[in-house]
């Protein structure tokens, strides 16, 4: 708003008239002589004030004149914020225009106030020197008061007035055209009356600055020529409105025309595309009692008056295509066309979808408000202050933690909370715990719900109440099995701002939607969960398991966690099984971390996934015919098998029986032909790999980690073309029982890795604690190979890994016989992406160690006590390292992926050329030191920084031969917004991870030094170790005969 005389703009774009009765405040206080102006040229200016809704105080010549200014004129001038000040040639003969000037100066002086003179038929000099028609109106006021010292003493004030009036510079009106002169001298009121608008909602609005300046990035002010169409999205009561408000009264005084069309879904059902037309050509030409008879007849009239108009139009909630489709002949885009150089238009919907239509240029979608900006706009609310009062501080946080940073949601809460009690307020936090919102907040959450297609309803509820924060692949594989159309399904409910895909690929709902879509299924039939479609609490479980009778409505049963849906840690109970028995069309069961007793005699033929950690009964119901399965985990049960025989597992995708001790059978897989995932980690009874597994060829994750019984690799898995993680860590027989080679070779080698392996798709090999003494030559032809895991093992010396271009992670601690470091890949080519782990079950990698991380890049050199040629190994190490953050630095990798390597050294290498000068060092609880190196030099040049630790580890348990010098090359990337690394975290914490043992190691910090880099100094370091190498080499040639 302009002025607090004004609630909506549409209503008060008019001239207000002086009266007596009069108390507003006004944009523009206008002195000027009537007898010389009021007729012609001040009377066009009232009217071109008038058009731009400029609120502007008139002299209707009822105020009575007198020796003193009459007190509703004395407040006019007050409450205004702009001054007009048109002298003409008997301006001076007046002394009501000149006590007028100097109450105007006295309220400048007060509060700073623009004063913008106009000079009308008269020069600046004139009024300045008084000369003239005004040092003849001067003369005859002193001759008038010349007896009366106090008037006299007025007179000088006037003439300071004019003086002052007449030093600044305004516009001269001689003999030039008035409607030229009256259009800039209203850009400039304009332009005057803009730190009103500015300084208003900051004052007001929470938060409110940053997504201003946002939005006005995406308006693209800098494109003079163009005329720009964006969207506002978002979810109901986010503030997208607000939002739109803010910016429109910021920017709207730069058009002259300009609307903001509340609400347009109102308007176009009470009145159609007729209303909508009245609107904006009411608005935008400041014409109330707009009559137009039809729509063609509103579309040729805004074309015409319109065209060529520089305009700033807003839609408001908008919540169909059609109405934005309000002109005759399909021209949804009449006035992109028709409308001036520098237009803009906003366009506010909960539809993303509506605006992709309708072919936006850019859409800004608003997000829930920053931690701080929610604490202060709950505050305001709560305390009627800027700051939580101390008792309430702990209360205060765990409201805010509901709603996530909703500004409607925060207000509403938060003014219901205004002088409340602490028990009062316990009250409302149980409340909120307990789904109990707002009605209000509901009606308008619910509302893009309930235009949703029944199939998005569907997929809406399942993310509420079972996969919100699901990897989107995830998500995508279960949703489809249900039949939900994932593609079309979630792409609808992140275009009506319902969902939201975060950075990383995950789907996230709004807390608040999640207990509105749990609200709706519990709806059915509050008090009898057995009836309802979905269950997600343990208790609900507990209630519907209690009724003896079956039910077709359940179709989704999904507990995961510890944690109640308030928070609270679930005490351990026993939930009868046998009631699952009856449940006729269950799809998903995921069931963790609950305890079940009982007997379970049947399971439905409709279940998809089948999650059941700690399954209690030894085998699954023979009468369970699997052929819709996709997913079947069983983790930590008591399960010996799963089933005699084979069963139809056509759908069948993953298999995760990690931690079933008891097994002792792997089931028979010979029709799972679509299976991408098998989990037997810890399988410590299972000897051999059922032989059926040679014949999934689609097989992606192979998962044996510490199955210590596991004899054999079966030759059948040189078949998995489409193997790409295969671990075997801790498999500790395979090394000394597995098959010899043809030759009759005794010496322990993996047959698996023979020449013949077609393995030619594997990313990752994890062969830790194998016993392994031999690595066949055909591991270094592996051209996929990424990662590599050999720790722990008793081999010599490793085949040639020249050829692994694509290889960017290898650890050897703690080969204990390695003497010999090979050759390194000459060049590094980093994958575009990892491998999507995100689309297999998070159970596959919820362990994932430290080395298996896919942000760690680099060689680890450690407890490796026989390895000779150290100062050639320290060489290849660095060099490798560099090129993999030259891969990195060119395929632009997000910036929180980690190079480091680990080697030995007691030296740090002359490229490092500056010490630290702030060094952190703390152990051993917190082991691990922060380093500070000064601040990114401002080039543009510089990437990164490079530093190096020279350190030794000290631990009772660490054998005396581990205890030597390593050195650890770590990068870190400039971030990407430009902003420097300080203070720059470097932890030794990672280290003690090598180790492989549970106890902290003391830290011994030696040297430490670091480098800024740019691009080329990458080049030169590998120019410069590569001939440091070669230099070696020849020298130990030439010492060797």
């Amino acid at each position: 708003m302009l002025s607090g005389a004004r609630s909506q703009w549409d209503s008060s774009h008019a001239i207000i008239h002086r009266t007596s009765s009069s108390s507003n405040a006004y944009d523009v206080f206008v002195s000027f002589r009537g007898e010389d102006t009021r007729n012609n040229f001040t009377s066009f200016l009232f009217g071109a004030l008038r058009r731009q809704g400029i609120l502007a105080f008139k002299d209707d010549q009822c105020i009575k004149k007198g020796d003193f200014i009459a007190p509703e004129l004395l407040q006019a001038i007050q409450g205004s914020q702009v001054f007009v000040v048109v002298l003409s040639k008997n301006y001076a003969s007046s002394t009501w225009c000149l006590r007028e000037l100097v109450e105007i100066f006295n309220c400048c002086q007060t509060s700073a106030r623009p004063v913008i003179p106009i000079f009308y038929d008269v020069e600046p000099t004139t009024v300045r020197n008084q000369k003239g028609c005004y040092e003849k109106a001067f003369a005859e006021h002193e001759n008038r008061f010349r007896e009366d010292k106090v008037k006299m003493e007025e007179v000088q004030r006037w003439k300071e007035a004019l003086r002052k009036v007449a030093d600044i510079s305004g516009s001269e009106i001689g003999n030039k055209p008035q409607n030229e002169q009256i259009e800039k001298i209203v850009q400039e009121i304009i332009y005057n009356l803009r730190p009103k608008i500015l300084n208003l909602p900051r004052d007001e609005l929470v938060g409110i600055e940053d997504r201003v300046q946002n939005l006005g990035n995406i308006l693209r002010f800098d494109l003079l020529n163009d005329v720009r169409v964006v969207g506002i999205s978002g979810m109901g009561g986010i503030g997208k409105t607000t939002l739109a408000r803010a910016l429109y009264e910021r920017i709207c005084h730069q058009y002259n025309y300009r609307c903001f069309i509340d609400d347009v879904s109102k308007i176009f059902l009470d009145s159609r595309s007729l209303g909508l037309q009245k609107q904006l050509i009411s608005q935008t030409l400041n014409e109330k009692n707009v009559e137009i008879c039809n729509v063609i007849e509103g579309t040729c009239l805004v074309q015409s008056k319109l065209n060529n108009a520089k305009a700033l139009i807003v839609f408001d909630n908008v919540d169909e295509v059609q109405q934005l489709r309000i002109f005759s002949g399909n021209r949804d885009n009449l006035l992109r066309e028709c409308l001036g150089k520098g237009s803009r238009i906003i366009i506010v919907s909960r539809d993303e979808q509506i605006l992709k239509i309708h072919g936006v240029d850019d859409i800004y979608q608003v997000r829930p408000l920053i931690w701080k900006d929610a604490i202060q706009l709950f505050c305001r609310n709560a305390f009627k202050v800027n700051y939580i009062l101390s008792d309430y501080e702990k209360l205060a946080h765990e409201i805010l933690s509901h709603v996530e940073g909703h500004p409607l949601a925060i207000e509403t809460i938060g003014s219901s909370l205004f002088g409340r009690s602490l028990s009062q307020w316990k009250s409302v936090l149980k409340g909120l715990e307990e789904n109990n919102k707002s009605k209000n907040i509901m009606d308008i959450l619910r509302i893009s719900y309930i235009q949703l297609e029944e199939k998005y309803k569907q997929t809406f509820l399942d993310i509420a109440c079972f996969f919100n924060y699901f990897h989107e692949e995830r998500l995508k594989e279960i949703l489809n099995f249900r039949g939900f159309h994932p593609e079309d399904s979630i792409q609808v409910l992140i275009d009506k701002s319902l969902i939201t895909r975060d950075f990383d690929e995950r789907i996230h709902m709004h807390s608040l939607l999640v207990d509105m879509g749990r609200c709706i299924v519990r709806e059915v039939s509050p008090k009898e969960p057995i009836k309802w479609s979905r269950l997600w609490t343990r208790k609900d479980l507990r209630d519907a398991m209690s009724e003896n009778e079956a039910t077709r409505n359940l179709e989704a049963i999904v507990l995961r966690y510890h944690l109640d849906e308030v928070g609270v840690k679930i005490p351990d109970e026993t939930i009868k099984a046998d009631g699952l028995s009856k449940i006729k069309h269950l799809k998903l069961l995921d069931v963790r971390n609950v305890k079940f007793s009982g007997s379970l005699s049947h399971l439905s033929n409709e279940i998809g996934y089948l999650v059941w950690y700690k399954y209690p009964f030894e085998c699954l119901p023979q009468s369970f015919q699997p052929h819709k399965l996709v997913e079947l985990n069983l983790y930590g049960s008591s399960i010996q098998r799963l089933w005699e025989g084979t069963k139809p597992l056509s759908n069948l995708k993953h298999l995760d029986l990690s931690l079933c001790k008891s097994l002792v059978e792997m089931p028979d897989v010979t029709e799972a032909l679509n299976l991408e995932s098998i989990n037997l980690e810890g399988c410590g009874q299972l000897q051999n790999l059922n032989p059926s597994i040679g014949s999934l060829r689609k097989l992606v994750v192979l998962k044996l980690r510490d199955c210590k019984k596991l004899v054999i690799l079966s030759n059948t898995i040189l078949g998995l073309n489409s193997l790409k993680y295969l671990d075997v860590y801790g498999c500790s027989k395979i090394g000394s029982n597995c098959l010899l080679d043809e030759t009759g070779n005794t010496e322990h080698m993996i047959s698996c890795l023979s020449p013949s392996s077609p393995l030619s798709c594997l990313c990752e090999l994890d062969l830790s604690f194998c016993n392994v003494v031999q690595i066949p030559d055909y591991i270094g032809k592996l051209s996929c190979l990424e990662k590599l895991n050999l720790k722990g093992n008793n081999f010599v010396k490793l085949p040639n890994l020249k050829d692994l271009l694509r290889l960017y992670f290898l650890d050897l601690r703690n080969c204990k016989r390695l003497k010999y470091l090979p050759d390194l890949p000459s060049q590094t080519v980093l994958p575009s992406k990892p491998l999507m782990l995100s689309r297999f079950p998070s159970s596959m990698f919820h362990d994932l160690p430290y080395y298996m991380d896919f942000r760690l890049r680099g060689l680890i050199i450690f407890g490796c006590p026989e390895l000779v040629e150290i100062e050639e190994c320290t060489t290849k190490s660095i060099l490798w390292t560099i090129q993999i953050i030259e891969a990195a630095y060119q395929l632009s990798f997000p910036r929180t992926y980690i190079p480091e390597s680990i080697m030995p050294g007691s030296q740090i290498p002359s490229l490092f050329n500056n010490e630290f000068v702030n060094v952190d060092i703390q152990y051993p609880d917190n082991n691990f030191i922060t380093i500070y190196p000064p601040p990114v030099p401002h080039d543009n040049n510089f990437i990164g920084v490079l530093c190096c630790v020279i350190f030794r580890l000290h631990n009772k348990h660490i054998p005396m031969d581990f205890r030597t010098d390593h050195m650890c090359l770590h990068y870190k990337d400039v971030s990407m917004d430009g902003r420097d690394i300080h203070p720059y975290p470097f932890r030794l914490r990672s280290i003690n991870a090598l180790l492989d043992d549970r106890d902290f190691a003391a830290v011994d910090v030696k040297k430490f030094q670091y480098r800024w880099v740019n691009e080329q100094d990458l080049i030169n370091f590998k120019i410069t170790h590569c001939a440091n190498l070669t230099a070696r080499k020849i020298s130990v040639i030439e010492e060797n005969g």
